[in-house]
């Protein structure tokens, strides 16, 4: 097929870091973070060097300009994978040096732009986002469909970043809005009735993030700061140390409260003159013999019971 390139590409410095033509034709994009703030001249300049062994397509600044560094019938070096770059649009964006990585809004906007151009010249309706790297690396795009991919699939990388990975979706369904493809932005799902909400101190108590990804055991150690919550998507940002901000996806069901308080599994009586505990077992619970069970509940280190003492009743 014949190949072009974007012409929003306002700076270009051609790498010598890349394998020459495709030996596949194009149906993924990925975009990766820069890990630095820095304009697309530096980054030409990163990638020019052959000792680099490393190069991108494109390239966003951190001001918004697109830059080209190797053009689209040439395979980039940029995801660890041969597969993956030979039939991938890659692309590197600007963005803080540390987790989330997070890219400014003239990045942002610039990077959907650039994914529509490069879907319509490429033939492509829509942009589709799997969220889950079998399901993606098993997935044959038909003929009008892009899909996007993420260096960390490839290696042991963040790239592109917790900040970006996390807006893939919105990525995906504002690309393929434009291209006017069958599907429609994603609208927001209501959130559901759930105890969890933003600003609330929580626990992961799953294994896997949103997408899929396994979370760090040093995430799981940690309490995070609920940033937003869409149905049973929340996105967790700052640590309750407040060493660390990583904007990441996880469901509200493998969530726990922090010092929530727990839902009682017992009633309360007030002892009265009379009162033993097996009448009271047997008021509350049906059976005296079930006395036990209050003495157990209530810590209690003898059967003497004295009015005005509060117990605790179990609800079964």
């Amino acid at each position: 097929m014949a190949y072009t390139n974007s012409p929003m590409v306002v700076y270009t410095k051609l790498s010598p870091n890349h394998s020459g033509q495709r030996t596949h034709s194009i149906d993924r994009i990925t975009p990766h973070c820069v890990v630095g703030q820095c304009s697309v001249e530096t980054l030409g300049n990163i990638f020019y060097p052959t000792f680099r062994q490393a190069s991108s397509n494109y390239g966003i600044g951190t001001d918004g300009r697109v830059a080209m560094y190797v053009e689209e019938k040439n395979r980039s070096w940029c995801s660890s994978s041969a597969a993956n770059d030979q039939r991938a649009i890659t692309i590197e964006c600007a963005s803080d040096t540390k987790e989330p990585y997070a890219m400014n809004s003239k990045v942002y906007e610039t990077l959907v732009k650039l994914c529509v151009d490069i879907c319509k010249r490429n033939g492509k309706t829509k942009l589709l986002w799997l969220g889950d790297k079998d399901k993606t690396l098993n997935y044959n795009p038909k003929p009008d469909e892009m899909v996007l991919t993420v260096h960390r699939w490839f290696a042991n990388k963040s790239c592109p970043g917790n900040w970006l990975y996390a807006r893939l979706g919105d990525l995906a369904s504002k690309v393929t809005a434009a291209l006017d493809g069958n599907t429609k932005p994603a609208k927001p799902a209501k959130p559901t009735a759930s105890a969890v909400k933003a600003g609330d101190l929580v626990k992961i108590t799953g294994t896997k993030y949103y997408g899929g990804q396994t979370i760090p055991s040093w995430v799981k150690a940690k309490n995070w700061f609920v940033h937003s919550v869409s149905g049973d998507r929340a996105v967790i940002n700052k640590s309750e140390d407040g060493k660390n901000a990583i904007m990441s996806p996880v469901r509200v069901s493998n969530l726990a409260l922090v010092n929530a308080k727990p839902v009682e599994t017992y009633r309360v009586h007030t002892v009265v003159h009379g009162d033993t505990l097996w009448t009271i077992a047997q008021k509350y619970l049906g059976k005296g013999n079930r006395y036990t069970e209050i003495v157990k509940l209530n810590d209690l280190k003898s059967n003497v019971i004295y009015s005005g003492m509060k117990l605790k009743i179990p609800n079964k």
